[in-house]
């Protein structure tokens, strides 16, 4: 490219007024504002975490009694002292801190220890919670996960207590109540059923409670039975069942009669009870009227009449019509009247038919038969 002289001088001639016009526009500007006193430090930017690479949250495993440690790291990179408050909850509750307070030096990371003392009263299973750490400044707050794991044999039981059924309207209600009798937590299920006399009335089947039940926990529930009979006995038969086996079974019983059908089932019991002690007494009386009127020896009573004759006291007319004898022409003959006694002999006359014929009554010769 060939030189051109009038070019390079325009370009010189630029560039020296641009050299001087710099320091005119740097004295236009007005000068910037300098902090009075000691510089301002940056805001506090500190941090808390569990000590060791890319761990979130605190997870602890031991069985019942035992003393768990770990540590927690707070770091505080700022130019100022920074003061920090440890609390725990749930799990974290067990947590033990040398001190509750806990200050970092400036541009410093600190280690600070703790230690989680199982109960011994705790059931294997697992537990949560959290370590809280609160600085001095408004709204600095972290919160970090604290996983339990105790150690030890599990046991799943759950059993079906209380069981009633009551009438609401038109409607029943079956109250019960849900215990975990083992050292696990229990999501139950819970199924229905209600036989009566003729048959099944209800049938339910096992479904999900919303009821998380942690160990040695219970809880009372009610269930509708919107269409129960109205007039019928039912057994009412409740089933729980959770994970692990956990499983029991209880009943109860439910009679449904109306007033007005009660009542009248009492009136014809009262009815039939009265007809039948006022038959069997007539019965009673009936049997009394037919042995009660006879007399010694079977013989029927005459109403309390005069007593009976004496043997021989009757007239020779009276004997002779009681044995129903007559006179033939050989002699008497003897014969017997009604009460069993021999009668009298009867008239003689003379062998040729022409004596007399006498009567003659003998008496006192009767003998009882």
């Amino acid at each position: 490219m060939p030189f051109r002289p009038r070019t390079a001088a325009t370009g010189a001639a630029l560039a020296a007024a641009a050299v001087l016009l710099c320091p005119a526009a740097a004295a236009a500007r007005p000068p910037a504002a300098v902090p009075a006193g000691p510089s301002a430090p940056a805001a506090p930017g500190w941090s808390a975490a569990p000590t060791g690479a890319a761990r979130t949250s605190f997870y602890l495993e031991g069985p019942p009694g035992a003393a768990l440690t770990d540590r927690l790291a707070v770091r505080n990179p700022s130019d100022r002292p920074v003061t920090v408050r440890l609390a725990g909850d749930g799990a974290g509750a067990w947590l033990a801190f040398g001190t509750a307070e806990v200050t970092v030096p400036p541009r410093t990371r600190a280690s600070v220890p703790f230690t989680m003392t199982v109960p011994r009263t705790a059931t294997p299973g697992g537990r949560s919670g959290a370590l809280t750490v609160t600085g001095t400044a408004p709204g600095a707050r972290t919160r970090i996960p604290v996983r339990l794991r105790v150690t030890g044999p599990t046991l799943s039981a759950l059993t079906v207590e209380h069981v009633s059924v009551t009438r609401r309207g038109s409607a029943a209600e079956i109250h019960y109540t849900l215990v975990n009798r083992g050292n696990t937590a229990l999501r139950p299920q819970l199924a229905v059923r209600a036989d009566g006399l003729f048959g099944p009335l209800l049938r339910r089947p096992a479904r999900p409670l919303p009821d998380v039940l942690p160990p040695g926990a219970r809880v009372d529930r009610t269930e509708t039975w919107p269409d129960p009979p109205a007039l019928d006995t039912a057994d009412v038969r409740l089933t729980a069942t959770a994970a692990d086996g956990a499983q029991d079974t209880a009943t109860a019983r439910y009679t449904a009669a109306p007033w007005g059908v009660g009542a009248a089932l009492l009136l014809l019991l009262a009815t039939g009870g009265g007809g039948w002690a006022v038959l069997r007494r007539r019965r009673r009386t009936g049997r009394a009227d037919r042995t009660g009127g006879s007399g010694a020896g079977g013989a029927p009573d005459d109403g309390g009449g005069a007593p009976p004759d004496r043997p021989g006291a009757r007239s020779t007319d009276d004997a002779r019509r009681a044995s129903g004898t007559g006179t033939d022409g050989m002699g008497g003959t003897d014969g017997m009247d009604s009460r069993g006694r021999a009668g009298s002999r009867g008239s003689t006359g003379s062998a040729d038919g022409t004596g007399p014929i006498t009567t003659a009554a003998r008496t006192g010769s009767g003998v009882r038969g």
